[in-house]
């Protein structure tokens, strides 16, 4: 097996599913949690999968209060990791489209599938949670 090998294995009891070559290796798998955990980029990735955008159209797409400084610092990352593309047209003022890699779509058919388990599992995560917190009243755990 090559160094940096991430093999995906029937699950036995006890082993993992996915395994690296070393612990210090990781697969490369938390440099793209890092990107893909942040608040924003996953908002970004989503909104940009129905096609291009502007950057105001972008921004006002995206749930919560986005600031145009961290939209345009999530975009370069998005920009920077292959997913996005960014266009500028010489107008004036320019105007600046993204739109998602085929890379970036690749991406989308994950965040579905992370989606639908997320609003699946909804109800016994909430569940869950009441349970813990009942036993745990007096943690700051939330």
């Amino acid at each position: 097996m090559s160094a940096g090998h991430t093999a995906v294995t029937t699950p036995v009891a006890g082993e993992p599913v996915i395994t690296c070559e070393t612990p210090q290796d990781e697969c490369g798998v938390r440099d793209v949690l890092d990107r893909l955990g942040d608040k924003w980029s996953v908002y970004v990735v989503v909104e940009l999968a129905a096609g291009v955008l502007r950057f105001k159209e972008l921004q006002r797409a995206i749930p919560g209060d986005i600031s145009q400084r961290m939209l345009t610092l999530t975009v370069r990352r998005l920009e920077r990791d292959g997913l996005v593309k960014r266009t500028v047209h010489p107008t004036i003022p320019p105007q600046v489209e993204y739109e998602l890699t085929d890379m970036g779509h690749s991406l989308t058919h994950l965040v579905k599938t992370l989606a639908d388990w997320s609003i699946a599992h909804r109800p016994a995560i909430a569940a869950a949670r009441e349970t813990w917190d009942a036993a745990h009243p007096d943690s700051d755990v939330r």
